[in-house]
């Protein structure tokens, strides 16, 4: 079963990942992914980012979501997929994103919460904006996040 959540609150890691296996024999690998807010500067001067807010389209950002699991689930054989990313202002440490995969085997679990992620990174409709001493600075998407997206328009 896939579930995708875009919310302010934040997750419990452990109980995302137990729920993916959760009361299942078949499940023989869990992958995950758990991404946080930095400190340094993506977009602004040099001075550290003090606070992240992160905007998005209600609706159309679940729907966008879906669409990057459920090609996942045509690529690999998935037994399950959790995908979680979080909006509003977000402090250095905070956790953002949360990418759970179950499968029978590691090979597809490793492959698809990869993919999974780097969809998520160049295909989601989020807009991140870094606060800093020096002021705010919208974040744009980084060339290299197109390049680790692209290698899997070959697979």
């Amino acid at each position: 079963m896939n579930t995708i959540s875009v919310q302010e609150a934040d997750f419990d890691v452990g109980a995302e990942i137990e729920a993916l296996s959760a009361g299942r024999c078949d499940v023989g690998a869990v992958a995950s992914f758990v991404g946080l807010v930095r400190a340094d500067t993506l977009a602004g001067g040099g001075d550290e980012v003090s606070a992240m807010t992160l905007e998005h389209y209600p609706g159309m950002t679940e729907k966008s979501l879906e669409a990057i699991v459920a090609e996942a689930d045509g690529r690999w054989r998935l037994l399950g997929a959790r995908v979680i990313h979080r909006f509003g202002r977000l402090v250095p440490g905070e956790r953002i994103v949360f990418v759970g995969v179950a499968s029978s085997h590691r090979g597809d679990a490793f492959a698809a919460c990869e993919f999974i992620m780097d969809y998520l990174k160049t295909r989601a409709p989020f807009w991140k904006k870094e606060i800093t001493a020096d002021g705010e600075y919208w974040v744009d998407q980084k060339q290299k996040d197109e390049q680790a997206a692209g290698r899997w328009q070959a697979v």
